[in-house]
């Protein structure tokens, strides 16, 4: 238990170590790190060389469901004037049509996220990385990413300038 004499020693040692903290300022920066990584070079190029890589699959993708289009229209527009095995045939056209096209469409989706999930880590983690360095260079004590934040002034975004210092460290090849 505390005596009286080790009150007197260590009150005044708390509030001094208090008092110092409270006047000690912390330096802060926000970053929107979301728009920190989609406008890197980098990011830009993998943007470009996906819609060109994907481009033929979704050019089919187009054209099932024009052909798809294609024949429920018929369907409409010879509906009461065609045989029973005619209209059936049309149907089970448009049943494959249908099929293929969720085929194409969901592996389309699902390969473009799988490529598009590991150029966002990779860039995720090295964006890390140069969030690190910027705040080292500039005495940041805190940096808070923007969808967390409720209001900051302008001045303590440095989203631009980690955006910068990411291509500079890992220029678009």
């Amino acid at each position: 238990m505390f005596g009286i004499r080790q009150a007197r020693v260590v009150l005044p040692v708390l509030f001094a170590l208090c008092a110092s903290t409270m006047t000690a300022q912390v330096k802060v920066a926000i970053i929107n790190l979301q728009k920190a990584v989609l406008d890197t070079a980098e990011i830009q190029k993998a943007q470009k060389e996906l819609e060109a890589r994907y481009k033929p699959r979704q050019d089919k993708m187009e054209a099932l469901q024009k052909e798809l289009q294609n024949i429920q229209n018929q369907l409409q527009t010879l509906a009461g004037k065609l045989t029973p095995q005619a209209e059936q045939e049309y149907n089970l056209q448009g049943q494959r049509k249908q099929r293929e096209l969720q085929r194409v469409t969901e592996d389309l989706q699902a390969d473009v996220d799988r490529e598009r999930q590991d150029i966002l880590g990779r860039s995720g983690t090295r964006m890390s990385d140069v969030v690190k360095k910027v705040a080292e260079t500039k005495g940041l004590d805190v940096v808070v990413d923007v969808s967390n934040t409720i209001y900051f002034k302008p001045a303590l975004d440095i989203t631009a300038e980690a955006t910068a210092e990411y291509n500079k460290a890992f220029p678009a090849k």
